[in-house]
């Protein structure tokens, strides 16, 4: 059973997602549970409030499932023993897993898509936008592969331009998602695109390429 206060984050998340987070009141949270704000206050402070545990809980989920696909889960200033030791194969499963990540999770989804819309009507979102969904994955996947063509898995390159060459069609495939609601042949094409990067771009044929 769904407690009261997880009931407030999801409702107030999906609202957000919906109406963006500068037009929702907790009035209007309130109101759509069918209790009054004195009973939402109770369990949080007020609307900021549900915002920090909303993005704390998604900091959460990010990192548990980067553990769970052998990633690394922190920048690669605090761990980059864990960067050295990520192979090609569980970079290939996880870029495919976050497509349907990001579009399948109904939290994630649902975080993803309030982010989109406020991007433009607050600074603070729009760095949260970058650092989440943009700018931050980029940087991540850079450091990834830098060790990776130290490790002379991949071929000498530039890995900011391999980032960026990696992860576009992640982000362009989730965008044709949200207008069409069809995921599996884009999960399809995302998993061809990483084949055929792999195949353009590690330098032997080893156990990294299969």
């Amino acid at each position: 059973m769904v407690d009261t206060r997880e009931k407030i984050l999801m409702t107030a998340l999906q609202l957000f997602a919906k109406d963006g987070y500068e037009a929702v009141s907790v009035r209007t949270i309130a109101e759509e549970l069918d209790m009054t704000k004195g009973a939402l206050y109770r369990h949080y402070k007020n609307k900021r409030d549900i915002f920090d545990c909303i993005v704390e809980r998604m900091i959460q989920i990010d990192a548990q499932r980067a553990r769970e696909y052998h990633m690394p889960d922190e920048a690669y200033d605090t761990k980059p023993d864990v960067y050295e030791n990520t192979t090609l194969q569980s970079i290939q499963k996880y870029t495919v897993e976050q497509f349907r990540f990001w579009t399948e999770d109904e939290f994630a989804s649902y975080f993803r898509k309030m982010l989109t819309l406020e991007q433009y009507r607050n600074k603070e979102m729009a760095e949260l936008y970058s650092q989440c969904i943009v700018e931050g994955p980029v940087a991540y996947m850079e450091d990834l592969f830098r060790e990776l063509i130290q490790k002379e898995v991949l071929k000498e390159e530039n890995p900011r331009q391999l980032a960026v060459e990696y992860f576009a069609p992640l982000f362009l495939l989730i965008s044709m998602y949200d207008k069409s609601g069809e995921g599996e042949d884009y999960a399809t094409i995302l998993s061809n695109h990483v084949k055929h990067f792999t195949e353009n771009h590690v330098k032997d044929s080893g156990e990294e390429q299969e």
